[in-house]
């Protein structure tokens, strides 16, 4: 029993020493990754545009669903947008992501403090403040695609 307690302990020890190859994803790979990550972001937050503009039924449930989603969703692709992707195609990044890495920095960061208020707003149950925070959340999107995402 030892024995088989000591070989998992050096199994587990040996894992964290893995060496960094084999840790890193392909670039193609983490585009895909973070395609993925903008489709779903796209999914939750497109229904409730509408909402927060009027130009549909304003369904509590619905927001709060996909504004859960979405505080998750705007953490996971940013660690996808590194220097070795910038040649992957297809791919609408822009290089001024990797050219003006601070910017873009800035923009995620502008995202996540949109949605982190949305989070909130849409927690109190004060439904015009909610639809406000979505349309801040809409103009932070706008605004990193207006400058990092190459048009169609």
């Amino acid at each position: 029993m030892l024995k088989l307690a000591m070989a998992g302990l050096a199994l587990a020890l040996g894992a964290g020493y893995a060496p960094p190859s084999f840790s890193q994803a392909k670039p193609e790979t983490l585009v895909q990754q973070r395609q993925a990550a903008m489709i779903l972001q796209g999914k939750y937050h497109y229904p409730i545009v509408p909402m927060a503009q009027g130009k549909r039924p304003f369904d509590a449930k619905i927001v709060q669903r996909n504004v859960a989603y979405l505080d998750v969703l705007t953490q996971l692709p940013w660690d996808g947008f590194v220097p070795a992707t910038a040649d992957v195609k297809p791919t609408r990044a822009l290089p001024e992501i990797y050219k003006d890495s601070g910017k873009f920095q800035a923009a995620q960061e502008r995202l996540r403090n949109e949605v982190t208020k949305l989070v909130a707003v849409t927690k109190s149950g004060d439904e015009a403040g909610t639809k406000a925070q979505i349309l801040q959340v809409n103009n932070a999107c706008n605004s990193c695609h207006d400058s990092f995402r190459r048009k169609q």
